[in-house]
């Protein structure tokens, strides 16, 4: 990885500012500074920030910038961010299944968070996740935060993080201010294309964003690269590439040539990769010989697009595999992150 030292003290940086899904303008704010100090231009759009170089057609990258944290629904109630800003409640018959709603449940106990000022990014106070719990009545999940009792309705609340590296291991709430780091970094280097950073996607919203700012030109493309972490049950399954390609996700079909074109370059580079939907599909059917529920392709942001515009806008994803997902432990070695970035770069240098 090129400029490493300046790139961990970005990533440092970003992990502490706060970018709650559906609150994320004052992350956008930081990243607007980063980026214009390092020579781009940069344009604000709902729910997107777009960062052009020189040579803006050059090559396209996308991450998205939304995290998970809560949200104040009323005197010392919490929700979880990503329900409310997908607008998913028993209420309108969208609701989140049970078993999503008992696997976070004990996931944040003790957790320490910030409240914030969306626009601005104004402190509000800090405080401790107490307990979490299904409420019977609205079948949803609620957090009871000390600390925060002061804080309206509206207030989101992330969760407090710092990074952490050791033993070749960097870890913190990674999905997705890693790879959004490594793109604002990317214009260090001389990058001179063009990144998208785009909100709530956590809640199955940051495809509309994208696609209105390509519908607006009338431009559509076959080279989008997506970037995000890719989460894997252990260290050892993690470790078995650098990177991770997809062909297709439960949405829809990538494009083959700019896979083909990234695995290429992985040889090129001696990067090593494996695909994520052959994984799957390789444990599916263990699965099936067990008698097991089968997991799903997963959804990805581009998957979603590439479904919506009937392929107006295409491309593939790259991946870090990460262990830990959604957690304040989330983790990624730095191996991964030295060949992810020094293939941000060949891809950039290529177009």
């Amino acid at each position: 990885m090129q400029q490493a030292e300046q790139f961990f003290d970005l990533l440092k940086l970003l992990v502490r500012s706060p970018s709650v899904v559906g609150a994320e303008h004052s992350f956008f704010r930081v990243l607007q500074r980063e980026l214009e100090e390092r020579g781009a231009h940069v344009t604000w759009y709902e729910g997107l920030l777009v960062a052009q170089g020189p040579r803006p057609h050059s090559a396209k990258f996308s991450a998205h910038i939304d995290r998970h944290g809560l949200i104040c629904t009323g005197p010392n109630e919490f929700q979880y961010a990503a329900f409310v800003s997908g607008r998913r409640s028993d209420l309108l018959g969208n609701s989140v299944s049970e078993k999503l709603m008992t696997k976070i449940v004990d996931r944040f106990q003790g957790v320490a968070v910030t409240a914030y000022e969306p626009w601005s990014g104004s402190y509000f106070g800090s405080g401790e996740i107490r307990r979490a719990y299904v409420c019977g009545y609205r079948n949803n999940l609620i957090f009871e935060v000390a600390g925060l009792e002061h804080v309206v309705a509206g207030t989101p609340v992330a969760f407090t993080d710092r990074l952490k590296v050791s033993d070749g291991i960097l870890s913190a709430q990674l999905d997705n201010v890693l790879t959004a780091a490594h793109l604002v970094h990317l214009y260090s280097l001389g990058f001179q294309g063009t990144a998208f950073f785009t909100a709530q996607e956590e809640s199955g919203s940051s495809w509309r964003y994208l696609l209105e700012w390509f519908r607006r030109f009338n431009g559509g493309t076959e080279r989008l690269i997506v970037v995000d972490t890719s989460p894997y049950p252990d260290r050892a399954s993690a470790d078995a590439q650098q990177v991770v390609l997809r062909r297709r996700d439960v949405n829809a079909e990538f494009h083959p040539g700019t896979t083909e074109r990234l695995a290429a370059l992985c040889e090129s580079q001696g990067i090593t990769y494996g695909y994520k939907d052959a994984y799957i599909e390789a444990l599916n059917r263990k699965a099936a010989a067990e008698g097991q529920e089968p997991q799903s392709l997963g959804s990805t942001e581009l998957g979603r697009i590439v479904s919506a515009s009937s392929g107006f806008v295409q491309g593939t994803t790259l991946q870090i595999p990460t262990t830990g997902y959604h957690t304040m432990e989330e983790s990624a070695s730095l191996s991964a992150n030295s060949a992810f970035s020094d293939l941000l770069w060949a891809l950039a240098n290529e177009s």
